[in-house]
C-alpha cells in the first residue's frame, strides 16, 4: 500500500498542519528529556540500573494501599523540607503520584527541579504500574494483578515500543 499526501488539509487532523521535522524531532526529545514510561521505569528498577530514585509523592493512606518497591515515599507537600535529607543530588528523581487523571506528579517534579535536582515524571502513575502488573507493596505485603490488557500485551514484558 502506497501513501501520498493529500493537496488540501482541511481534516481535524492536518487543519494545524504538523510541525516541520527539525521542530518535532526537538519536540519529542525535549519530552523525553521530562517524562520517562512506567515500564522503563520497572525495566531499569529490575536491573539495578543506577542513577534514579524513585519517589511516591501521595499521601500516606494512599502510600499504604500500595506504592512502587524501593520507592521513597515523600508526599509533594513535604518536598521541600525532606528531599535533602532523603535523596541524593546526584541521582535523577522520578516522580509518580496517582495516574494520568492526576497532575500530582507534574508539580512533585517541579518542587524537586526548583532544589535543583533534575528529575523525570513517571507517565501513567501507580495506576499504570498496577495495570501492567507489576508487584507492588502495600500495607498487607507484596500484591500483583493480572496484565489489563488494554495498557500492556498479555504475554511479554513491553509493548516492545
Amino acid at each position: 500500500m502506497s501513501v501520498t499526501a493529500s493537496a488540501e488539509n482541511t481534516g481535524a487532523v492536518l487543519g494545524v498542519p504538523a510541525a516541520a521535522p527539525a521542530e518535532a524531532a526537538a519536540h519529542y526529545a525535549a519530552r523525553l528529556a521530562f517524562e520517562a514510561d512506567v515500564s522503563d521505569v520497572h525495566a531499569d528498577l529490575e536491573s539495578g540500573e543506577p542513577g534514579i530514585v524513585v519517589v511516591d509523592t501521595r499521601g500516606s493512606a494512599a502510600w499504604d494501599q500500595g506504592h512502587i518497591p524501593g520507592a521513597v515515599h515523600i508526599p509533594t507537600a513535604r518536598i521541600a523540607d525532606l528531599a535533602p535529607r532523603l535523596i541524593d543530588p546526584a541521582l535523577t528523581v522520578v516522580t509518580y503520584c496517582w495516574g494520568p487523571g492526576c497532575n500530582g506528579a507534574t508539580r512533585a517534579a517541579l518542587a524537586f527541579a526548583r532544589l535543583g535536582y533534575q528529575v523525570k515524571e513517571m507517565l501513567g502513575g501507580f495506576e499504570y504500574w498496577v495495570r501492567e502488573g507489576f508487584a507492588h507493596d502495600s500495607a498487607t505485603g507484596v500484591e500483583r494483578r493480572p496484565v489489563d490488557d488494554l495498557t500492556a500485551p498479555r504475554a511479554g514484558v513491553s509493548c516492545a515500543c
